[in-house]
């Protein structure tokens, strides 16, 4: 055996860590964005261990249904799907089929409105989310304006049956509806509006990466020619539920950034309508104030 210059001899690579390097590839060669986090990720999945750990996983335990997650992510199923759970801001979420998987530039929407939020100093302050879908929104606000009242919104049964999971035991209330007409009992009364809606173009159907648009619903992903048919919407309801000074905060896609702020206009009621940045400075949501009277 060919030994290292001090004298001893290589440490023999291990099976686990040979395979992965090899889903890698694979993953690569289908196009996966990530292969070599998701090779990772579902080697850790499969044999029940962190990433960190994977090194540790003995070459007698190597569990051959790996190489079936790998071919379920080489066809382009979302990792989410394969795995069962999302990352979002300090939660771990239950996801699914019939459920949109929430994605990391949407932490930056949470984040600007949690800031909104604490800026108001509002001893309780009222949020309600719509589109709520997973709940990931909802409930990172939840858990980091720690005496809020949140509440979510959802239509999809499909979406809701995963919602329900992940919002059990928090403070959250869900509410299945439409966002267009939710919660008229709360009319007038709420601090802050979030909502990561539907906004693709109908027309950029087939541009729509696999994962998306084979696997999340249909109705958390589109919405007429333009993709803004939610948006004008939810304007029409954010201005219902706000008070006066309550502020809403709306995901966009970022083609659009030249467009949502001049929904919420000044003869429509709002003020202080600005697109924001993602953490790639590229335009993302938009945000607005309800007039005061």
């Amino acid at each position: 055996m060919q030994q290292s210059p001090g004298g001893r001899a290589p440490k023999a690579r291990s099976v686990l860590l040979a395979e992965v390097a090899q889903a890698t590839q694979r993953l690569a060669d289908a196009g996966v964005p990530s292969p070599r986090f998701d090779a990772e990720e579902l080697a850790a999945h499969v044999h029940g261990v962190k990433r960190s750990q994977l090194h540790m996983v003995g070459d007698a335990d190597f569990d051959a249904r790996y190489w079936e997650a790998i071919a379920r992510r080489e066809a382009r199923e979302p990792l989410q799907h394969i795995t069962g759970r999302a990352f979002f801001r300090y939660l771990e979420l239950h996801v699914g089929p019939g459920v949109f998987v929430p994605r990391p530039e949407t932490e930056s929407v949470v984040g600007w409105a949690i800031d909104a939020v604490r800026a108001m100093d509002v001893v309780e302050p009222l949020i309600v989310d719509l589109c709520t879908g997973s709940g990931a929104i909802a409930l990172a606000l939840a858990q980091e304006v720690p005496r809020s009242r949140v509440h979510a919104v959802e239509l999809s049964e499909d979406a809701l049956v995963w919602t329900r999971k992940n919002v059990e035991g928090s403070r959250v209330v869900l509410h299945q509806g439409d966002a267009l007409t939710a919660l008229p009992e709360l009319d007038g009364q709420v601090d802050l509006v979030v909502s990561n809606p539907p906004y693709i173009p109908l027309t950029e159907w087939e541009h729509v990466a696999p994962e998306a648009r084979d696997h999340d619903p249909e109705l958390a992903l589109f919405s007429g020619e333009d993709g803004l048919d939610t948006i004008r919407g939810i304007e029409r309801t954010a201005h219902r539920l706000l008070r006066p000074g309550g502020v809403v905060v709306i995901e966009h896609a970022d083609t659009q950034g030249g467009q949502v702020p001049w929904i919420f206009t000044e003869e429509r009621g709002w003020a202080d309508a600005a697109d924001h940045p993602d953490l790639n400075n590229r335009p993302r949501f938009a945000t607005a104030r309800r007039a005061t009277p």
